[in-house]
């Protein structure tokens, strides 16, 4: 199978799964069980990802999350467990995922049997060895109805992708500092500033790892890719897909297909309700 099945399903899956990071029910449910994420938007990210893996410290969380700065996670985590466990907070951000469905995709959600089946079946051919965050999310009970089973193996399926990922960037030598920077690089929707100030690196710091990445050669004094970085950055991206392969050779190419075709038109009416317009977030 060709790798690129792993990216073009992640793709189109993704607006399924991370509406939940941008919804404002998610900062309904939050504030309903103690948590205050108008003030801290850190404590409407950090715990309800991590929760999966337990009441862990703040430093397990910047593992596993990788890009983040040691600034960002301890004022995302630091006492949180103290007012709140980790299952409430799990609880919270399934309302959370359940109301902000139903809201952005309407009827869309009544039939989402199949779409839930396939991604289902695809999770199956995931496996936890090193892979922290999809083995906690997986350590959850599946949920019901059909479109929260759809949005728990979307979950899987991206968590799986993202450990792996992280793997292939500590391989090549880099901190999560650096590969946030290589990510403003390749001129997506990430600038500077919105990634800057979601992961609270300093001026001091980002520029620090942009000098880094040039005298590695990935960079030139503009910040762009250079020949050799876009080569290295592509194979980063190649590997990733490779170590995201095992649950779509398990789905098979036309399971995969009929998933996206199942998932765009829900993706689409996440988009066009403007989940995403305000720009990125924690």
């Amino acid at each position: 199978m060709n790798p690129d099945v792993a990216r073009k399903t992640w793709r189109a899956c993704e607006p399924y799964h991370a509406m939940v990071y941008f919804a404002p029910e998610a900062v309904e449910e939050y504030e309903a069980i103690g948590l205050d994420p108008r003030t801290n938007r850190a404590v409407g990210y950090f715990p309800a990802r991590a929760a999966a893996m337990g009441a862990v410290t703040w430093q397990t969380v910047q593992a596993t999350f990788f890009n983040f700065s040691a600034l960002a996670v301890e004022f995302g985590i630091s006492g949180v467990w103290d007012k709140v466990a980790p299952q409430q907070v799990l609880d919270a951000r399934l309302r959370a995922a359940d109301r902000a469905l139903r809201r952005m995709c309407g009827d869309l959600l009544d039939d989402t049997a199949e779409a839930a089946a396939l991604a289902r079946t695809a999770a199956g051919g995931c496996n936890p060895y090193g892979r922290a965050l999809y083995a906690a999310h997986a350590g959850i009970p599946w949920p019901e109805p059909d479109h929260l089973q759809l949005w728990h193996a979307i979950t899987l399926l991206r968590e799986f992708r993202g450990d792996g990922h992280i793997a292939v960037l500590v391989a090549a030598g880099l901190t999560g500092l650096e590969s946030a920077v290589l990510h403003v690089a390749m001129n997506d929707t990430w600038g500077r500033k919105a990634l800057q100030s979601t992961r609270l690196y300093t001026d001091e710091e980002w520029d620090a790892a942009v000098v880094s990445l040039c005298e590695r050669g990935w960079l030139d004094s503009d910040g762009q890719f250079t020949e050799e970085g876009k080569a290295r950055r592509e194979a980063i991206e190649l590997k990733t897909d490779e170590l995201a392969l095992a649950p779509w050779e398990l789905l098979g190419e036309d399971g995969a297909a009929r998933l996206r075709e199942l998932v765009r038109p829900l993706a689409t009416a996440i988009s066009d309700s403007g989940a995403f317009g305000k720009g990125p977030r924690l």
